[in-house]
C-alpha cells in the first residue's frame, strides 16, 4: 500500500526538482522491484525537495500518444536520475524526480537557489571546492531533466556529456592522488637518503679526526726521531773531533820525537 506524504522533507535537499516523497513500505525487508519503479502520482501541494516550488493544479488528462510519451520520458527521467530512497522510523520512503516541465521563471528561481546556497555554504569561487562542485553538479542534473522533459534525446546527449565531465574529473583526481603519492613516496625517499646521508658524513667526519689523530702521532714521533738522529750525529761529529785532535797531537808529538832522534845522527 503506498501512502503520498507532503510533509515528509527528504534527508538531503537538492536543486534537482523531486515529486513528493511516498510511503513505499512500512517494513524495508518486504520491499519488492515493483515497489522500487513505483511512479509517484503529482501532488496539488507544492515539494519539498527542490529548490523551485511546483506550479499548482494536477495534470491534464493526455491523449494516449501523449500519455505514452510521457511514460516513456518518466522512464528516461529515472534512469538519468534515479528516485531517491531512505529510511525513517523503520518506514521506506521514495521521492522520484519530477517530470513537470519547467518554465523561465523556474530557471530564474534555480539561478537564485544556487547563488544563495553557494553563499550559505561558503563555497570557495576559485580553486578546488568541493562544495562548489556540489551544487553546480546538481545544477547540471536539473537542467538535465529540464531538457529532457522538452526532447529526451537532447537530454540522453547532456547525460552523456555530464558522464564525460566526470569521468575527466575522475581521471585528473586519480593523477592527482597518484602524484601526491609520488611525492611523498619521493620525499621520504629523500628523508632516508639524508638520514643514511648525514651518518655517512658523521662517520667520515670520525675517520678524518682518527687520521688527523695518526698524523699528529706520527709527526710527533718523527720529530722525536728526527730529534735523536741530530743528537747521536753530534755525539758522533764531537767524538770524530775529538779523536782527530788526538791523532793530531800524537802526530805531532811522534814528529817532534823522531826529529829529536834525528837531528844528533847528523851532527
Amino acid at each position: 500500500m503506498v501512502f503520498c506524504n507532503t510533509n515528509m522533507i527528504p534527508p538531503n535537499a537538492s536543486l534537482v526538482r523531486y515529486d513528493n516523497p511516498v510511503l513505499v513500505s512500512r517494513n524495508t525487508d518486504k520491499k519488492t522491484p515493483r515497489a522500487r519503479a513505483l511512479k509517484v502520482t503529482q501532488s496539488t501541494s507544492p515539494t519539498n525537495g527542490g529548490p523551485v516550488p511546483n506550479p499548482p493544479g494536477a495534470k491534464k488528462n493526455l491523449p494516449q500518444v501523449d500519455s505514452k510519451n510521457a511514460q516513456q520520458t518518466d522512464e528516461i527521467l529515472n534512469s538519468i536520475l534515479p528516485p531517491r530512497e531512505w529510511t525513517e522510523g523503520g518506514q521506506l520512503w521514495v521521492q522520484q524526480v519530477s517530470s513537470t516541465p519547467a518554465t523561465r521563471l523556474d530557471v530564474v528561481n534555480l539561478q537564485e537557489e544556487l547563488d544563495r546556497r553557494l553563499q550559505q555554504r561558503q563555497a570557495r569561487e576559485t580553486g578546488i571546492c568541493p562544495v562548489r562542485r556540489e551544487l553546480y553538479s546538481q545544477c547540471f542534473d536539473e537542467l538535465i531533466r529540464q531538457v529532457t522533459i522538452n526532447c529526451a534525446e537532447r537530454g540522453l546527449l547532456l547525460l552523456r556529456v555530464r558522464d564525460e565531465i566526470r569521468m575527466t574529473i575522475a581521471a585528473y583526481q586519480t593523477l592527482y592522488e597518484s602524484s601526491v603519492s609520488f611525492g611523498m613516496r619521493k620525499a621520504l625517499q629523500a628523508e632516508q637518503g639524508k638520514s643514511d646521508m648525514e651518518k655517512q658524513i658523521s662517520e667520515l667526519e670520525q675517520d678524518k679526526r682518527d687520521l688527523e689523530r695518526q698524523v699528529n702521532d706520527l709527526k710527533a714521533k718523527c720529530e722525536q726521531i728526527e730529534k735523536r738522529a741530530n743528537e747521536q750525529r753530534a755525539v758522533e761529529e764531537k767524538k770524530h773531533t775529538e779523536e782527530v785532535q788526538f791523532l793530531k797531537r800524537t802526530n805531532q808529538q811522534l814528529k817532534t820525537q823522531l826529529e829529536g832522534i834525528m837531528t844528533p845522527k847528523k851532527s
